[in-house]
């Protein structure tokens, strides 16, 4: 089994629904990201992924989120932006960019958000 993970950050803003406590108000983090990707196989050039195909998908995840309030994104209109549900929502987007490039040979094994230096939240199956 080989595993891969590479990094990417967002700045975006979030506020915490249902929550006591001075999350509730509009506020902004500065999130970085880890996806890890996991296969069996490599493929013909020694790779399991080409980081560079990892950051276009990057690209187009920072292109939803980054200098948004995460609370307007649709995936985040009912349930709060939690680092947990960032973490989530990375996992699920990441996976449906692989499953539409037709990536078979590797898959999404967990996404790691911080929303501070010292506080991470994980998402996998």
């Amino acid at each position: 089994m080989y595993e891969i993970s590479a990094k990417f950050s967002i700045s975006s803003a979030h506020f915490l629904r249902n929550y006591e406590g001075k999350c509730k108000n509009l506020h902004g983090h500065n999130w970085n990201i880890t996806v890890y990707v996991r296969g069996c196989e490599l493929g013909p050039s020694g790779m399991l992924i080409d980081f560079n195909a990892l950051k276009k998908y990057f690209k187009i995840i920072e292109s939803e989120l980054d200098h948004a309030c995460l609370n307007d994104v649709d995936y985040f209109k009912q349930r709060n932006p939690t680092a947990e549900n960032i973490s989530e929502y990375v996992y699920n987007r990441m996976s449906d960019l692989f499953k539409d490039d037709k990536i078979g040979n590797a898959q999404i094994s967990k996404v790691s958000v911080y929303e501070t230096q010292n506080c991470e939240a994980a998402y996998y199956r």
